[in-house]
């Protein structure tokens, strides 16, 4: 153990590389882009450290190119699910016991080979598995998931220093032990950053991890598991399985040493793990803690004060940046009578100019959406709303599948607040737009915090005060990240902690000391110096 109380190096936010056209840094990125976009990969399942495949070989493909053969993964069985579980279990006492700072230089190594030889493959393989732009990949991949291992690694020693008071004669302690048993980490195609961070920080504050990714977030997920392994990190602390999510979660959830879920995902299939937790919680040795973040349906309510072009432009960018495929995309959009016109105009200019197509070209601002069931959900919208009495399609609407699954950016007007497009989560580049009278103000803030059963971003514009504290109270519980005068997407790590609550799941806000807390289960020790000899207090003489 340590003889030194050691100060980790002072997190700051990762410096975002600009990719200009001609530069040395695309011109790398691209680069290792057509190397990888060629290789054909073999990505086993990672158990104990140690490479695991299976019979069963399952096709990689691109978004942006369906019939490409990015190489194939092997999908795992039950067998390997145990197999996780029970590495994780052997190994759980060993890594208890290494030393706080131990566990800190293995992600902070991590986060610097990320910053450094790690950067371009890990960025291109989520521009080619997730059909991220340079941009969106940058700001993710790379940026997001390094300021989330540093300034876990800060928050995680803030966390250890806090201690309570202690008395005369007494020493009191609090000591942040693990949580006791194996948790399970769930992520989303849409964020290698999430992938990475959700079972990375369990594991920070000495947890052993069955990590799970989404099959549409391999290849990246591939490169995350190899800097974790190069950083040092012991085997079977972080498990990855590419195995079937119903069978995996039934079998994991009815452990008797499961203490935990970290979950990223669609709300439905988080209800259903509660719901499996709760009926199997007589079989826990302990509670286990349960954090979702489940998605959104990200308002922006515009006031009549508002700047015309920064409410367009946050629009644009709100609701099209990586194809709307971000839980705090702009999806619903309220907008005065006053001002609309003005906005339309801009957004439509601005529109025009936005290029869609492969993340291999650095000019292409939308890229294709993740799969065909997006691309059909999506188009299924679109045709709805172009026959709908209620609704019709202003600007976009045209799909295409020949070669990847690309939805041009779209938006909806409606004349129904409550039109299915406003109400229901798309995860697409759909943006519905309902035009309100100047005078109902207030009463399109109470349509705003009613409409939809998720709370996760949103944002409003205005230039007038008054205005902009009537929505900070009257939309207080609408969401948890709200911005003002700005786009309800991109928190940055330690500087806006994620999460939402309601339908959007459990707001225990990532990127902060919040959500290590749900980590670890706190011990209070009370050391007294010298020990009472007789039973008899003062006032009984």
């Amino acid at each position: 153990m340590s003889k030194a109380i050691s100060q980790v190096p002072f997190a700051i936010n990762e410096p975002v590389r600009t990719y200009e056209p001609g530069s040395d840094e695309v011109k790398s990125l691209i680069a290792t882009y057509k190397k990888m976009w060629k290789d054909k990969s073999e990505i086993p399942m990672i158990i104990n450290g140690k490479e695991v495949t299976s019979e069963n070989k399952v096709k990689i493909s691109s978004p942006q190119d369906h019939q490409h053969d990015l190489g194939f993964y092997y999908k795992g069985t039950m067998e390997n699910v145990d197999e996780a579980i029970n590495t994780a279990l052997a190994a759980k006492e060993k890594w208890n016991n290494l030393g706080w700072e131990q566990r800190a230089a293995i992600f902070l190594k991590a986060a610097d080979l990320i910053a450094g030889p790690y950067r371009d493959r890990l960025n291109a393989a989520t521009m080619i598995g997730q059909s991220k732009n340079v941009h969106q990949a940058e700001i993710d991949a790379a940026c997001e998931f390094i300021d989330f291992l540093r300034f876990n690694v800060e928050f995680m020693t803030e966390m250890y220093s806090e201690q309570p008071v202690s008395d005369t004669g007494i020493w009191n302690r609090s000591e942040y032990r693990p949580l006791e048993g194996f948790c399970f980490a769930v992520t989303p195609f849409n964020f290698t950053a999430i992938a990475g961070n959700l079972p990375t920080c369990m594991a920070m504050m000495g947890n052993v991890v069955v990590w799970k990714p989404s099959d549409k977030q391999i290849l990246s997920a591939k490169v995350l598991m190899d800097v974790f392994m190069e950083a040092g990190l012991p085997a079977g602390v972080i498990n990855m399985i590419f195995t079937d999510g119903k069978s995996t979660a039934e079998k994991i959830m009815s452990h008797p040493d499961f203490a935990g879920l970290h979950f990223t995902g669609s709300t439905k299939v988080f209800q259903g793990m509660w719901k499996m937790i709760g009926n199997n919680i007589d079989l826990f040795k302990t509670y286990p803690r349960i954090v979702g973040e489940t998605g959104g349906k990200d308002f922006v309510v515009a006031h009549s004060s508002a700047n015309v072009e920064a409410v367009a432009t946050g629009l644009v960018r709100g609701a099209f940046e990586y194809q709307g495929q971000k839980c705090s995309a702009a999806s619903r959009a309220y907008i005065p009578r006053s001002i609309w016109n003005d906005v339309k105009a801009v957004m439509e200019s601005q529109l025009k100019t936005v290029k869609m197509g492969s993340p291999e070209d650095p000019s292409n601002f939308v890229n294709a959406v993740i799969d065909k069931n997006s691309f059909e959900k999506c188009k299924g919208y679109i045709e709805r709303a172009a026959k709908s009495a209620d609704a019709e399609v202003i600007i976009g609407g045209k799909c295409d599948d020949s070669k990847g699954w690309f939805v041009e950016p779209t938006v909806i007007l409606t004349t129904n607040p409550k039109y299915e497009s406003v109400c229901e989560e798309i995860f697409g580049p759909i943006l519905s737009i309902y035009i309100y009278e100047d005078k109902d103000w207030a009463e399109t803030l109470k349509l705003v915090d009613e409409t939809s059963p998720y709370s996760l971003t949103g944002a409003v514009f205005a230039q007038d005060r008054y205005a902009i504290a009537e929505a900070y109270k009257a939309l207080e519980n609408a969401s948890g990240n709200f911005y003002i005068n700005d786009k309800p997407t991109g928190a940055v790590v330690g500087q806006q902690p994620f999460g939402g609550a309601r339908a959007s799941g459990t707001n225990d806000k990532a990127g902060s000391k919040m959500n290590l807390m749900r980590w670890v289960s706190v011990r209070s020790i009370k050391e007294t110096f010298v020990s009472p000899k007789d039973y008899k207090y003062p006032y009984l003489g």
